[in-house]
């Protein structure tokens, strides 16, 4: 049978004190759900609430990858995604949280989400994120009440990276907030392609990143 993954993606469309418009970052879904459907994998889409989720970065539309994903069936599966409380999550070979800003409004605290983190980790399936899509690991508490997030090799969108981007919109420093739950944190030069796997825990830095992350969360599928 082949693996199944299953995207978990952002429902928020706006974030910041001046209602900055934000959604999911097209290549962050686009470029993994390729690498992904290119291993035969079977890939579902699955998002909080339900709704249709929005995408940033549209204006890469034409690049190869992102515009294989708008125009099959990703986007098509991404429009008509699950509530994540009505999944079995525990039939997923791996899940994996795409970036964009939009994560950071609606998923550092989720209980429901940091619950299907904790048993799909615990059951050694593989949990990938990239970009701001580790602020989805934030508070996840394993069955023996240690942070996730302690102790582990991670990286996602930097310090460094924030501060020219998007510093005056999200509500704390990504980087900052997983250093202080315990993470031994990565990071590369801004932009540039750098993604780590510790055990069966795949985090990549940014956008750059998210191919490289894909890969690595095959590799571990194959292994």
């Amino acid at each position: 049978m082949s693996k199944r993954i299953l995207f978990i993606v952002s429902n928020a469309k706006f974030i910041g004190p001046d209602n900055r418009k934000t959604g999911v970052f097209l290549d962050e879904v686009a470029h993994p759900y390729v690498e992904f459907e290119d291993a035969g994998y079977q890939i579902d889409f699955a998002s909080l609430t339900g709704e249709v989720p929005h995408l940033d970065n549209m204006q890469a539309k034409d690049e190869a990858s992102n515009a294989r994903f708008l125009k099959e069936a990703g986007w098509e599966k991404m429009q008509h995604n699950s509530k994540l409380s009505e999944v079995d999550v525990s039939i997923y070979n791996a899940i994996f949280v795409p970036g964009g800003l939009a994560p950071m409004v609606d998923m550092p605290e989720n209980e429901l989400l940091k619950e299907v983190i904790a048993e799909t980790y615990e059951r050694k399936a593989i949990v990938g994120a990239v970009c701001h899509g580790p602020v989805s690991l934030l508070n996840v508490k394993l069955s023996d009440g240690t942070f996730l997030l302690k102790d582990k090799n991670i990286t996602s969108f930097t310090n460094e990276e924030e501060n020219n981007y998007a510093r005056a919109d999200v509500p704390f420093a990504l980087e900052s907030a997983l250093t202080e739950q315990g993470a031994k944190f990565h990071a590369a030069a801004p932009w540039s392609d750098h993604s780590i796997a510790d055990d069966n825990l795949v985090t990549g830095q940014n956008p750059a990143s998210a191919r490289g992350t894909a890969q690595k969360m095959i590799a571990l599928l194959e292994a």
